[in-house]
């Protein structure tokens, strides 16, 4: 009897695989009127932040720097989202402070805003201090992680850092997200 049951659903799962074989062309040159372009149907707006959301106070350099990421977004030609991804990354990384070395403080060879290493091929100490610099840098990154931006932003900020708290990043996005749009068209 098992047997019986077996070759059934056999034969039906072949008669599926067969009309979805034979009926593929045929759907292909359906009339294009009917049909729904799915890009439409399947976009989506940006994921909404993970996890309890931090916020800070920004002071004139910080606010400076939030500019500063931007613009290198606008002149890589990415989108609102790179540069919502960017300014979460350095609010975990440095709260968006350009630091230098800071002695026994520091991350190994860690500065900037990206707190990006020179021992890591991320450039020089003069060139990751510069704000648009260490934005180009970690934009390349981002460019080199495929659907970055359909992705949680922690996750595409992390595949960049490769931080030793993988998910610190989710906490900063409702305010990158906002200073993305106060600052955006400004």
């Amino acid at each position: 009897m098992n047997t019986i049951f077996r070759k059934s659903m056999l034969s039906v799962a072949g008669l599926a695989f067969a009309g979805g074989v034979f009926a593929g062309p045929i759907a292909a040159h359906a009339n294009p009127v009917d049909a729904k372009p799915v890009a439409v149907a399947v976009q989506s707006a940006a994921p909404k932040p993970q996890g309890e959301q931090s916020h800070i106070s920004l002071n004139d350099e910080q606010t400076a720097n939030v500019k500063a990421i931007i613009a290198a977004t606008k002149k890589a030609g990415l989108p609102e989202r790179a540069a919502v991804i960017s300014i979460a990354t350095s609010l975990q990384e440095s709260k968006l402070e350009n630091l230098g070395h800071l002695g026994d403080m520091n991350d190994h060879d860690s500065l900037g805003l990206f707190q990006q290493r020179p021992s890591s091929g991320w450039g020089t100490p003069e060139q990751i201090t510069d704000p648009e610099y260490s934005t180009t840098a970690f934009l390349k990154g981002l460019k080199q992680v495929d659907g970055w931006q359909d992705m949680a932003l922690t996750d595409a900020a992390q595949t960049v850092q490769v931080s030793a708290y993988p998910d610190a990043y989710a906490q900063w996005e409702q305010q990158a997200t906002d200073l993305v749009g106060q600052h955006w068209n400004s």
